[in-house]
C-alpha cells in the first residue's frame, strides 16, 4: 500500500514534465513543419502537414542571407560586448559584496539598482539609447551595438555573481592576502576559479542574448554591412508583401545553432544556476 502511495508523486511529476516538454517543443516542431510549406499552404492551412517535402525554402533562404557576413558581425559584437560586460559585472559584484558601505540600505539599494534592469523591457529604452548614440556620434559604428548590449546584459550577471559571492568565504581571501597576493592576484587566482560555473552560465546566456537580440539592432543598424544574424529574417519582408516561407526557413537556420549550444552546454548552465541557488 505504501509503495503504491509513493508511486503517485513520481507518476504525477512525470506527467507534468511530459506536458511541459510538449508545450515547449510544439512551437519548434510546428515552425520546422511550416518551413517546408509554400506561402499559400502557410496562410490557408497552417496546422496541416506539407503537401510535399521540398528544400526550396531553405535554398532561397541560404541564397538571400549573407550568412558569413552576418555571422562575422554577430561574433565581433558578441566578443567585445561579452568581454566588457564580464569585466564590469565582476568588478561591480565584487565591490557590492566586499566594500564597506556606510549603511546596509545603500549597499542593497545599489544592488537593486542594477538588478532592476531585468524588469525593464528593451523597447522602453530604445529611443533614449538611440538619442545617446546619435549625440555621441557612434551611429553607423559597431560601438553603437556593443555599448547598449553590454549595458543590457550586466543585470543578469550582477544577480548571479552577487548571489554567489555573498556566501563566498572571506577567510580564503584573507589567507591569500596574508600569503602576499595583491587584489588582482586574489581575484584571478582565488576568486575567479571558484566562480567558474556561474561565469560559464553568464557567458552562455549573454552569447545567446547577443545572437537573438533584435529590437536594439533593428534601430541602431543602418548599414547592411553591419547586419547581425538576428536581422536576417527581416530581409524577407518587402514593402507590400512578405515571403513567409523564406522567413520561416531562415528562422529555423538561425535557431539551430542556439539549440546546439543548449545541448552542448546544458551541464554548465545547470551547474551555474544551481551554484547561485545554493549560495544565494
Amino acid at each position: 500500500m505504501m509503495s503504491k502511495t509513493r508511486r503517485w508523486p513520481k507518476a504525477l511529476s512525470r506527467i507534468v514534465l511530459i506536458v511541459i516538454t510538449a508545450f515547449t517543443a510544439f512551437p519548434f516542431l510546428w515552425l520546422f513543419v511550416l518551413s517546408f510549406k509554400t506561402d499559400t499552404e502557410i496562410l490557408n492551412s497552417p496546422f496541416s502537414l506539407p503537401e510535399c517535402i521540398s528544400f526550396s525554402n531553405y535554398e532561397r533562404a541560404l541564397h538571400t542571407l549573407p550568412l558569413i557576413k552576418m555571422f562575422g558581425n554577430t561574433l565581433f559584437v558578441a566578443v567585445f560586448a561579452l568581454a566588457i560586460s564580464l569585466v564590469c559585472t565582476f568588478m561591480l559584484s565584487y565591490a557590492i559584496t566586499r566594500l564597506q558601505f556606510k549603511s546596509k540600505r545603500l549597499q542593497n539599494g545599489l544592488y537593486l539598482l542594477f538588478v532592476a534592469g531585468l524588469t525593464i523591457p528593451p523597447y522602453i529604452v530604445i529611443f533614449p539609447t538611440y538619442r545617446m548614440i546619435v549625440s555621441m556620434g557612434l551611429l553607423g559604428n559597431r560601438a553603437s551595438l556593443i555599448l547598449p548590449l553590454t549595458a543590457t546584459t550586466m543585470a543578469l550577471g550582477v544577480l548571479l555573481m552577487v548571489g554567489f559571492l555573498r556566501d563566498f568565504p572571506k577567510e580564503i581571501e584573507e589567507a591569500a592576502i596574508i600569503d602576499g597576493c595583491n587584489i588582482y592576484q586574489m581575484c584571478t587566482r582565488v576568486v575567479l576559479p571558484v566562480i567558474k560555473p556561474v561565469l560559464a552560465t553568464v557567458i552562455i546566456f549573454n552569447v545567446l542574448y547577443f545572437w537573438n537580440e533584435y529590437p536594439i539592432s533593428s534601430v541602431l543598424v543602418n548599414d547592411p554591412k553591419m547586419m547581425t544574424i538576428s536581422l536576417g529574417a527581416s530581409m524577407f519582408r518587402g514593402r507590400y508583401s512578405m515571403d513567409y516561407s523564406g522567413m520561416i526557413a531562415a528562422t529555423v537556420i538561425i535557431i539551430i545553432p542556439q539549440l546546439l549550444c543548449y545541448l552542448l552546454f546544458q551541464k554548465h548552465i545547470v551547474e551555474g544556476m544551481t551554484a547561485w541557488a545554493v549560495k544565494g
